[in-house]
């Protein structure tokens, strides 16, 4: 089963082609947005998208459907309103993930500021597209979401977490910690890139010199976060739809939001994007917005699923379709993964069950595996898959 890997992700400056127009991916600071903000992005959505958007893993917004005409109207919309960057490298290492539970001008919010001024600055190391930073709080909320290089808060100070590995560097203060995370990921690009790719991950695995402040990581284990409504037991993660510390979580069926949604989140308070493909809205009562999902009991929270075709020109089937009809047969704790091909874009990880699309009526069956895995049944018709 052949797919492209592409190694980079769209953002705003440089969006990338699909099946349903241009994607543009808006990297919001600190992943918040003023509800004129918010407004904005849902008219260009409507104006040169196709008024959908994708509430994506890293915690970003993006347009689907823009008409390349309509690019460097939307750029001029987005430069209006504080959301684009000098340049598309400056853009890309802009790549950091903020608690949406951290505390307005906390120290966690200003550690992120603090990160992402340093990797758009001109001395930046050339991180590869896909590397990432994130900034977690306390209880951390962030233990899930894919980052190279992780901070979480200890005492006073921080710890320094590569990906993958059994050490950490601690830092006394914010400053210290945003200075020792950018020198981390300059000591990454020693070693940590082929043909302009790498993930700290796979870089720990070859074995390099370690950095020589790093110590052995805490053996105690981090509690998670979880809201009181969350579907799970306590800890279960990521947090489900209801009320939060800071305002309320929404989720939304497979993160897609349409730009009628948006307008009416705006109405409501400053948004939250999440990396758990939810919403949080800053506000105190419960809100009412148009097909989103507030109880933690629905199966659709549990299912991943693509864009599928025809929006992603190498999916092989509409994953999104299936993946609704599935969900009534879902079994309580069981999750589905339904991809359009093996390259498994909206999850990476194991699930329950994982379809692979392998043409357009046919699908390979993987179970507590993920799209790379061996498939126990192959060549499933829709009305063929078990549960």
């Amino acid at each position: 089963m052949s797919f492209t890997v592409k190694g980079w992700c769209p953002g705003a400056l440089r969006p990338m082609q699909s099946g349903d127009g241009l994607v543009l991916r808006i990297r919001a600071h600190n992943g918040r947005l003023e509800p004129e903000q918010a407004q904005a992005i849902a008219d260009l959505a409507w104006t040169h998208g196709n008024g959908l958007m994708d509430l994506t893993s890293r915690a970003n917004l993006q347009l689907r459907g823009l008409r390349p005409a309509g690019h460097a109207a939307a750029i001029a919309v987005l430069t209006g309103i504080g959301l684009v960057d000098r340049d598309a490298g400056a853009e890309a290492r802009r790549n950091v993930v903020l608690s949406p539970f951290a505390a307005l001008d906390g120290p966690a919010w200003h550690l992120a500021q603090a990160i992402a001024q340093a990797m758009t600055a001109p001395n930046a190391p050339q991180v590869p597209g896909k590397f990432g930073f994130s900034v977690d709080t306390d209880p951390p909320a962030l233990a899930d979401t894919p980052a190279d290089i992780r901070l979480r808060p200890q005492g006073t100070g921080w710890l320094i977490l590569p990906d993958g590995g059994d050490w950490a560097l601690t830092a006394d203060n914010t400053a210290q910690a945003a200075a020792r995370a950018v020198a981390l990921a300059h000591w990454f690009m020693q070693g940590g890139v082929r043909d302009g790719r790498g993930r700290m991950r796979d870089h720990l695995r070859r074995g390099p010199a370690l950095p020589a402040q790093a110590i052995p990581l805490p053996s105690s284990p981090f509690p998670k976060y979880s809201c009181d409504s969350a579907a799970g037991p306590a800890g279960a993660h990521p947090p489900g739809p209801g009320a939060a510390p800071n305002g309320w979580l929404l989720g939304f069926a497979f993160g897609q939001i349409t730009a009628r949604q948006l307008t009416q989140a705006a109405a409501i308070g400053p948004l939250r994007l999440t990396p758990w493909r939810a919403l949080l809205i800053e506000c105190t009562a419960r809100p009412r917005i148009e097909g989103a999902i507030l109880d933690p009991q629905d199966p659709l929270l549990r299912i991943r699923a693509c864009t599928g075709a025809p929006g992603c020109p190498q999916a092989l089937a509409d994953v999104r379709a299936l993946a609704r009809r599935l969900a009534p047969r879902l079994a309580t704790g069981q999750d589905l993964h339904v991809s359009g091909c093996a390259k498994g874009c909206a999850h990476q990880g194991a699930a329950s069950v994982t379809l692979v699309a392998t043409g357009r009526d046919r699908f390979d069956l993987i179970r507590d595996g993920g799209p790379r895995d061996p498939a126990i049944l192959s060549g499933l018709a829709p009305d063929r898959i078990p549960l």
